[in-house]
């Protein structure tokens, strides 16, 4: 860029553009440092440069990488525009920033991010003559003896100028008058130092005093000027002035000395007497900041602080210091004083950039950004930087003294969700001064935790013909996350067994994984079934995991026993025929009945409810078999009707009953005798069907009966001589209701039935239904001859 400057000659403004030229383009970047200029004084929003051109950034690649100008400390004189222009944020003025420092230079970073990139600048404020040399006395008092010859020099106190370079004080004038000419003596510290040169002899007699006009000029344009009155005393002859021990004096002052401390005594020495061997002592020459510092007795000589000193304002004073003797003679001397830096400035940290939320699992993350540094000098201005041990973060320097704290590793914030750093800066100087920033850094969550069920497999418990819409259990899922990241829903997954009705058998509240079962359950219809459920957390991408549920319907004793025999569905009742002969424990027959409960609701007893003859049948608890409990009497009627109850082990029991007809016959050749029941329905019958079963059954019966005699008779004489004593059993098979062959109807034993022919001496005997009892088989070998003969003489055959 180009520095306006003011008006001056045309080679002075060639020289200093040049030189604006150079400096503006000489930066480098990322250790290198780019450099501007500006004038003092511009107002506040002055153009400087384009930053996003001299760094050949794009236009809006400078606010995409939130380009930062920064600054040490606080303050800050740049602003950076979003047209990547860098302009004055404030009026600078030189003289207030760098005092006599010259050149004036500000230092600042530009910081870069995505990524971090740090560049040096320098920003250099160029003086403008916008100060007047100004004297620190309106009047200067000279005491000259008129003995002085000519050629003798006074020096003069000189003008104070803020400014630096050409445009302090150039050069000194003295109004026009015979006796003085003024000489402008060049330091080594680059001031002007006017004396006042005497051409000839001055006469007290001719003229005691003159009043001359000091005027200082500087160097700018137009140049600016101050004056001073001088006051020439002509003095009588005092040809001896002071003299200081030595004319330089070096001393150095801990800038911890208290206000008063004694800094240094100087002593001059006089050879004259009286008036002009008495001694005062002051300052020659002195700029304010020693004015304003020091102090001095101009009886004793001494110097004391008159203020605290500060190393980080001003490092070193260079104090003139006059004896002066009642004959206006005086000597001079110079103190450097050294200001020695006392570790009493802490280390200062500025934070750039703070990122308090950082997302866990995002190793390598900038979470701050900042510059420290401490005013102080050699050891006591060296600094480092640590955290706490044990942290997942460390620091990182990036340019020297800017520091950048990154994660160490992905963070966990389910191990950990906040992080308090303390950021730690301490000098090395003695003692030790140290500064801390806190930082609380908060992690936020990400879905990387899926829902954990309390348990993998649950398993319930429902009693069967429940109301429907019954809670019936709950699943638990709880989710390591936070926010929407936590929040469980639950859901039925589809059943592995496509016939089972899942749907219509449970549901789960989405919310709290409660189950409820949406219709009443028959545990005879299903006694278990198992279905999944899955909890979801509502994260991005959503993470779920799944537990198996398995629901055990309990019985109830809902169901009364069931009759399988003897059948209840029939229209006649079933009759069971007895012997007359049965003993006690004879089987007549068993009650067979079932119960579609389980478990003890399935547990059937059966006890003997009703009887027509107490005592005589009794029922087995357990298996329902009905036995004859004691021996048949000739008393004994000969039906009996039984009412056996069945009943199960529940609670509240539920029961069933059963109707038995027992009929008692002599053999089981006895015609069947019916119930009085069906006797009084077939009575109750059409009259002409009676009598026509009646006659069809007569005829039947007679035909039958002739056959039978006829085979007889023919197989008998056929076969009398071979036959004798031999049975033969007819074939064909009696009526079901009369024989059991499976031990599981009517009767509990098998029977054998004999039909006999027995020929002897032309006389046929017909043997009928001879019964074998296995368990009796001595007894019933007689008891068979008596049946049968009892049997044929009721019959008839002979």
């Amino acid at each position: 860029m180009e520095t306006p400057l003011p008006k001056a000659p045309q080679k002075r403004q060639v020289t200093a553009i040049i030189i604006v030229l150079i400096l503006l383009i000489l930066w480098e970047v990322d250790g290198m440092t780019i450099k501007y200029s500006v004038l003092e004084e511009r107002e506040s929003g002055s153009y400087v440069a384009n930053l996003a051109k001299d760094l050949g950034l794009g236009l809006g690649e400078l606010e995409a990488r939130d380009a930062r100008i920064l600054s040490k400390g606080n303050q800050q004189y740049l602003q950076l525009e979003k047209s990547g222009n860098l302009i004055l944020k404030e009026k600078l003025d030189r003289e207030e920033l760098c005092s006599d420092t010259d050149p004036c230079i500000l230092h600042f970073q530009v910081l870069l991010k995505s990524p971090v990139h740090f560049i040096q600048g320098e920003l250099q404020l160029l003086d403008i003559n916008d100060h007047a040399p100004e004297f620190l006395e309106n009047e200067i008092l000279l005491k000259i003896s008129e003995s002085s010859h000519p050629g003798t020099a006074f020096p003069l106190k000189i003008a104070q100028d803020l400014d630096v370079g050409s445009n302090t004080v150039q050069n000194y004038t003295i109004s026009t008058n015979s006796y003085f000419h003024l000489f402008t003596l060049n330091h080594s510290d680059g001031r002007r130092y006017p004396e006042l040169v005497l051409d000839k002899a001055l006469d007290r007699e001719e003229q005691s005093e003159l009043r001359l006009t000091l005027t200082a000029l500087d160097g700018g344009s137009p140049p600016r000027t101050g004056t001073s009155q001088v006051l020439v005393v002509v003095l009588d002859i005092n040809d001896n002035a002071p003299e200081f021990a030595q004319l330089l004096y070096e001393v150095q002052v801990p800038e911890n000395s208290p206000v008063g401390s004694l800094v240094i005594t100087v002593f001059a020495t006089d050879l004259d007497a009286g008036t002009y061997g008495e001694l005062s002592y002051s300052f020659f020459q002195s700029s304010n900041q020693v004015i304003q510092a020091f102090e001095i007795n101009a009886v004793t000589g001494e110097i004391r602080l008159k203020k605290p000193l500060d190393f980080e304002e001003i490092r070193s004073y260079r104090l003139e210091i006059e004896a002066s003797d009642g004959g206006g003679l005086s000597g001079k001397c110079t103190i450097a004083i050294e200001v020695m830096d006392v570790n009493d400035n802490a280390p200062e940290l500025t934070m750039s950039v703070l990122i308090s939320d950082i997302p866990e699992n995002t190793p390598d993350t900038v979470v701050a950004i900042f510059g420290i540094s401490d005013p102080d000098s050699g050891e006591n201005g060296k600094m480092m930087c640590t955290i706490q041990d044990h942290l997942p973060f460390f620091l990182k320097l990036t340019v020297e003294n800017f520091y950048t704290l990154v994660t160490e590793r992905a963070l966990d914030r389910e191990s950990q969700a906040e992080h308090n750093i303390t950021i730690t800066v301490t000098d090395l100087g003695t003692p030790r001064l140290k500064t801390q920033h806190n930082i609380t850094v908060t992690v936020s969550d990400v879905n990387d935790n899926a829902p954990a069920f309390s348990q993998t497999t649950y398993t319930l418990r429902v009693r069967e013909n429940n109301s429907p819409a019954l809670h019936i259990g709950s699943v638990s899922a709880t989710d390591r996350d936070s926010g929407a990241n936590a929040q469980v829903t639950y859901s039925l997954l589809p059943p592995a067994d496509p016939q089972l009705p899942l749907a219509s058998l449970v549901s789960i509240n989405a919310d709290n994984g409660q189950l409820f079962a949406l219709r009443s359950l028959d545990y005879e219809a299903l006694q278990a079934f198992e279905f999944g459920v899955r909890a979801a957390d509502r994260g991005s991408p959503a993470l779920s995991s799944q537990a198996r549920v398995r629901v055990l319907v309990l019985d109830d004793n809902d169901n009364a026993p069931f009759v399988l025999y003897p059948p209840q569905n029939g229209s006649a009742p079933c009759t069971e025929l007895v012997p007359r002969a049965a003993e006690a424990g004879y089987l007549v027959t068993k009650v067979v009945a079932v119960d579609g409960d389980s478990g003890q609701n399935a547990w059937l007893s059966y006890q003997l409810l009703k009887a027509t003859e107490p005592g005589l049948f009794g029922v087995w608890a357990h298996n329902g078999e009905v036995r004859m409990a004691r021996l048949l009497s000739e008393r004994d009627a000969v039906k009996h009707r039984l009412v056996v109850l069945v009943k199960d082990n529940g609670e509240p029991p539920r029961s069933a009953s059963v109707t038995l007809h027992v009929l008692l016959v002599d053999g089981f050749s006895q015609p069947y005798l019916p119930l009085p029941e069906v006797a009084a329905a077939e009575a109750r019958a059409d009259p002409l069907t009676v009598y026509l079963v009646v006659a069809l059954a007569s005829v039947s019966s007679l035909f039958l009966f002739s056959v039978l005699v006829f085979v007889a008779v023919r197989l008998c004489r056929r076969s009398r001589a071979a036959s004798a004593g031999r049975c033969s059993g007819p074939e064909g098979h009696f009526p079901g209701h009369l024989v059991d062959v499976s031990g599981t109807g009517t009767l509990s034993q098998s029977y054998q039935y004999e039909v006999c022919l027995r020929g002897g001496s032309g006389t046929s005997e017909f043997k009928f239904l001879k019964p074998i009892f296995p368990n009796f088989v001595g007894e019933a070998a007689g008891r068979d001859a008596e049946e049968n003969s009892n049997f044929t003489n009721n019959f008839g055959f002979t």
